[in-house]
Formats: structure tokens, C-alpha cells, sequence
């Protein structure tokens, strides 16, 4: 008979179905094969899979895109969160992971999820060549290029953002996992917030992620520098959209955001 596993999808970063970024989430009894969990994320196909075991020393949290296994992902980590809390232990008030990027902690806070990530402090990239090619790659000016794990250029405004139709195969071939772009929040069309950004990885499968966490480990401490203030409020403007509140607390950057759950359901496997 095939074995089947129970998963959860929640879409993440947001108060309402549908928006946000989904996310599936399959609690494990034990570790399958790697190949087989890279299976499920493909077969799932969404911008993460989350796959969570109880270990002797406590819960482990691995995240994989429909390609590749990676080091932090934010919204699957507030998606792992809820369910653990909401499905499998209810009531629980705090839920600790063993990941690749160390210990990461969830803690509900009131209707919302905060988690505490590792901050990814960038530097300024003064390689014109490369400020040039982001900038064909995004079809607009780059005012500035900054570089930590990920590549991330500041653009004029929040409408330049939002209007942004990157040449993906561009954005694919960069030296970088995966692309931020950001502008001032202020004059958005859906109300002020301090920053915009969005988030694009064909390096890993993902074209674009609709509200992504790991990237407002740079995110944040930029914009707390440039603003001069640890607090923010911040919204990635794909087309699913999402919003966070991010608080900058020296190496680490917490985010706070809410998620809801869509779907349950039950994988078959060979």
C-alpha cells in the first residue's frame, strides 16, 4: 500500500486566503531521502516546502524550493510556526527550530507571528559592470547596488517597483541566489509604509517570490540605517502582495507577520 503524509499549506505574511506566500508544510516522523523531499517540493511546487521532525534534542526545520534545498527561509518558518502551534501541539505560545541558519525562534504576538532571524548586513557593490547588467536586467535605473547573500538595488520609488518586468533569463545569470528590489515605502499606492521591495530567484526555481523573509534580513538593516530607526513597517508589492514589521535588534532582524491556513491534505508516496 503507498504511504502517505499528512501537509498543510498556509499562506503567509498576510491577514486574508490567497495573498501572501504560500507555503506547504509536511511534519515527518523521521527524515526521508533528500531526493524524495526534493520530490515532494516539485511535485508541490510552490516557492517552499517545509519539512519539520522532532529530533532527540528538539524540532528540526529544513525548507526547499521546487529545486534546491536552502539556508533560511522566513515565510516558511511562520508557516512551520502556525501549524506546530495551531495543528500539532494547539495552544503551544512559542515553537524553537535547529536550522541550517542556527536556532530560529517563533513567538505568537497577540493575531501575529514574530520570528527572529539572523540579520544578512550587505555592502555597497561599486563594480559598474555590474550596477549595469542589474539594471538591464530589471529594465530600470539602479541608484544604488548593494550585495550580501543576495544582490539587492535600490530604485527610485516605490511605482518604479511595482512597475518593474525583469528579463528573467538576465536575472538568472547575475552572481547573486537571488535579487532584491526596493524603494522608499512612502506615496505607495496602498498607503505608506517605510519600504517596498520585491524578490525574484530563477537561480533556484523561484521567478519571483511573492513576500519573502530572508530577504528582509538585508532589508532591514539597510533601511533601519538609512532612516535612522530600528521599526519599520514594510510591503513586498508582487502581485500576491504581503506585509511585515520588522524590528532591527543588532545581528538579528525580527519580523512580524500573520498567516492563514488554506488547505490540508494528504500526500501518496511510492
Amino acid at each position: 500500500m503507498p504511504r502517505t503524509l499528512p501537509y498543510y499549506v498556509v499562506d503567509a505574511f498576510t491577514t486574508r486566503p490567497f495573498a501572501g506566500n504560500p507555503a506547504a508544510v509536511i511534519p515527518l516522523a523521521g527524515w526521508l531521502p533528500d531526493e524524495l523531499l526534493q520530490q515532494i517540493a516539485g511535485e508541490l511546487a510552490l516557492s517552499e516546502t517545509a519539512f519539520v521532525v522532532r529530533e532527540a534534542d528538539g524540532l528540526r526545520l529544513r525548507w526547499l524550493t521546487p529545486t534546491t534545498e536552502v539556508d533560511l527561509c522566513g515565510h516558511a518558518t511562520l508557516a512551520s510556526a502556525l501549524v506546530w502551534m495551531d495543528e500539532v501541539e494547539p495552544g503551544a505560545a512559542r515553537v524553537r527550530f535547529a536550522t541550517r541558519s542556527g536556532p530560529l525562534e517563533v513567538e505568537r504576538d497577540g493575531e501575529r507571528l514574530v520570528l527572529d532571524l539572523p540579520a544578512r548586513v550587505a555592502e555597497p557593490v561599486a563594480d559598474p559592470a555590474l550596477v549595469a547588467a542589474v539594471a538591464e536586467a530589471i529594465g530600470a535605473p539602479v541608484v544604488e547596488l548593494w550585495r550580501s547573500r543576495n544582490l539587492m538595488a535600490v530604485v527610485a520609488d516605490a511605482a518604479a517597483v511595482r512597475a518593474l518586468a525583469p528579463e528573467l533569463r538576465r536575472v538568472g545569470a547575475l552572481p547573486t541566489e537571488g535579487l532584491i528590489v526596493t524603494a522608499p515605502g512612502a506615496g505607495d499606492r496602498d498607503g505608506d509604509v517605510d519600504l517596498v521591495s520585491r524578490y525574484f530567484s530563477p537561480q533556484h526555481g523561484v521567478d519571483e517570490d511573492p513576500v519573502t523573509g530572508s530577504a528582509h534580513c538585508t532589508l532591514g538593516p539597510y533601511w533601519a540605517a538609512r532612516l535612522g530607526r530600528t521599526t519599520l513597517a514594510a510591503r513586498q508589492v508582487s502581485r500576491r502582495g504581503g506585509e511585515l514589521a520588522v524590528t532591527v535588534a543588532g545581528d538579528r532582524v525580527r519580523l512580524g507577520g500573520h498567516g492563514v491556513l488554506v488547505a490540508r491534505g494528504e500526500l501518496r508516496l511510492p
